[in-house]
């Protein structure tokens, strides 16, 4: 399993490396060529987290309950994770918190009717197709956790067929970690290029400073 620790840490340093392309992207794209920055950037990421999935999906295979227990995280991150990972509605608190502060920021904008194209500028038919892919999502999310819960609830005869328990956890696993990517790219769909591009820059500072402060607070908690 040390060998998907170190993909772990690699592909977070990847992560900062693409969502630094991101920051450079101009924002608005004015022509055909950063339009297509846009485009590529935005695929770039969304690979990079597919990669993570299949990764990840080979190491539970191989140790599920290690993948489960994370040892590559700190503390905190292990405390906010659903089924291995960031529970996937994360995702559209990030759209309307960003929205929110960019709407904020730009309400002389909107009253002298000037548009940006950012996040705080989505259209009514983007809020509407949101809450209902958060609906969505949520529906999923809920079936995913009764299905853990069940087996959880049979670990009273769990010694009668391991193998088969833990194939059992691998799919529920696959199954959360489809939804996580699923709901990206869901939401990209949705979004403008430009927008999308914030997105995925909100996301990831989400991402860096859960994992800064929890690195921080585990150096200063004492030992023993």
């Amino acid at each position: 399993m040390s060998s998907f620790q170190k993909f772990h840490e690699v592909w977070h340093e990847q992560l900062r490396e693409l969502v630094q392309q991101l920051n450079k992207a101009p924002r608005p794209a004015i022509n055909q060529e950063q339009h297509e920055l846009h485009t590529q950037l935005i695929q770039k990421v969304t690979s990079h987290y597919s990669e993570y999935n299949r990764v990840k999906s080979i190491a539970a295979k191989n140790d599920v309950l290690c993948v489960f227990n994370a040892p590559w995280s700190n503390s905190l991150e292990r405390s906010l994770y659903w089924v291995g990972g960031w529970r996937p509605t994360t995702a559209f608190h990030i759209i309307y918190t960003e929205s929110g502060i960019l709407f904020e920021s730009h309400i002389f904008d909107i009253l002298n009717s000037r548009r940006n194209g950012d996040l705080g500028d989505l259209s009514p038919n983007q809020l509407t197709r949101f809450s209902e892919l958060q609906c969505e999502a949520i529906q999923q999310e809920n079936a995913i956790t009764e299905e853990l819960s069940d087996w959880q609830d049979s670990a009273n005869d769990i010694m009668g067929d391991i193998d088969k328990k833990m194939e059992r956890l691998v799919g529920i696993l696959e199954r959360a970690d489809q939804l996580r990517l699923r709901t990206i790219e869901n939401l990209l769909h949705l979004l403008t290029a430009q927008q999308a591009v914030e997105f995925l820059i909100a996301a990831a500072h989400l991402l860096f400073g859960i994992h800064n402060w929890g690195v921080n607070h585990d150096r200063q908690r004492p030992k023993g």
